[in-house]
């Protein structure tokens, strides 16, 4: 039996923490660590407008929160399904010309230009989807490379249309405005679309529609064995990240005012949107911003101190490959498992000391002995009690 000092020290210590307790804690500290990041996030953008020394940082701020906007977007599709597109720049040049072609020739305003760009690009994105999405892998990269490289030979070959090789210009919405003080509107509109976008995958994620698409990005026969209709929730995830990045790109056109279909139609921009999902972490929700803030400051690094060379180009390549051997998850997951091996490490075996047992045991009536004996003691019978 304990004695009464080993008793008093073992209720000293409290309660026992079952590993249930410490998954509790741990899942209530990532949730704290997480709203207090959104904080620091929100007061960041809040406040970066007014902060930047000069309207070239503002400018790449604007930049950057395009990037951000174009990677999460991206993400709907690469992110839940797992398929790979290198073309969504073909969503996005088709959302900034849709912006400027409706302004120049119908005369509408600039955001129900834009409004109405973003609907034409998810009626396009249907019959796409439907053709391209019967195919996986490898080959679904090839037909995304396909499309977009097909619609940069068209808007340069039409130029009456498009305007050709000369580009295009937007007319600014707000003319009246001041070169930073536009930077510092189109910062927080981009940053209310990156918002919304953030809301939406998270929504997602969390719903019905977003777990058949988690099981379609696992294994999608599987899935479809289970009864998940693969081929049409695969589609709209498709139209919903094609129409995202549709509208990211007409926010840039209303921005920026210049478009160039060799810009606009880009395979690289295409894989700056994958490089910096897949560098912050595709199945995190913030992980496309934590890539785009990343690689678009380490863009405007290499362009100011290169100028037009292509170093940056080389040093993309190699954080894609550094990722890819050592962060295959990406920086927020690497960082998570990190952070992990220095806090409680849950067990499915509780440490007990040997006062925890005595008292343990004394509760349940089993004695001392019973515990390396093999097995509890004999309840002695009413005869052998007399």
């Amino acid at each position: 039996m304990p004695n009464a000092s080993s008793t008093l020290a073992t209720r000293s210590r409290g309660p026992a923490q079952t590993p249930a307790d410490g998954a509790r804690r741990s899942r209530r500290n990532r949730q704290i660590a997480s709203a207090l990041a959104l904080v620091v996030g929100v007061a960041v953008v809040a406040v970066f407008p007014f902060a930047a020394p000069d309207a070239y940082v503002l400018s790449a701020g604007v930049v950057i929160l395009s990037y951000a906007c174009t990677a999460t977007s991206w993400n709907f599709m690469g992110g839940f399904t797992g398929y790979i597109s290198l073309g969504h720049a073909a969503y996005f040049g088709l959302g900034a010309y849709g912006t400027g072609i409706i302004v120049r020739d119908l005369g509408l305003p600039s955001f129900l230009a834009w409004a109405l760009a973003g609907l034409a690009v998810a009626i396009i994105t249907i019959p796409v989807g439907i053709a391209a999405l019967r195919v996986r892998g490898a080959s679904f990269v090839i037909v995304s490379i396909a499309f977009v490289l097909i619609l940069l030979l068209v808007f340069q070959a039409w130029g009456s249309f498009t305007g050709g090789s000369s580009g295009l210009v937007v007319p600014r919405p707000f003319p009246d405005l001041m070169r930073p003080e536009h930077h510092r509107v189109f910062f927080y509109l981009f940053a209310a679309l990156l918002a919304v976008m953030l809301t939406l995958w998270w929504a997602i994620s969390r719903s019905r529609f977003g777990i058949g698409l988690k099981a379609i990005r696992e294994d999608e026969d599987k899935a479809e064995a289970l009864g998940i209709p693969t081929r049409n929730y695969k589609l709209v995830a498709y139209v919903v990240s094609a129409t995202l990045t549709g509208l990211a790109g007409g926010m840039y056109a209303l921005w920026f005012g210049d478009l160039d279909p060799i810009f606009q139609f880009s395979i690289l921009l295409g894989s700056y949107m994958v490089l910096m999902a897949l560098l912050g972490g595709i199945r995190n929700l913030f992980g496309p911003l934590v890539g785009a803030v990343i690689v678009g400051v380490a863009l405007e690094i290499f362009k100011l101190e290169f100028g037009d060379t292509q170093f940056h180009l080389v040093a993309t390549g190699l954080l894609l490959a550094l990722v890819v051997l050592f962060m295959p998850d990406g920086i927020i997951p690497a960082v998570q498992a990190g952070l992990r091996r220095f806090g409680p490490q849950s067990s499915s075996i509780r440490e007990m000391t040997a006062a925890e047992l005595a008292e343990r045991n004394a509760a349940a009536g089993v004695s001392g002995d019973s515990v390396f004996s093999g097995g509890p003691t004999p309840t002695p019978t009413p005869e052998e009690k007399r």
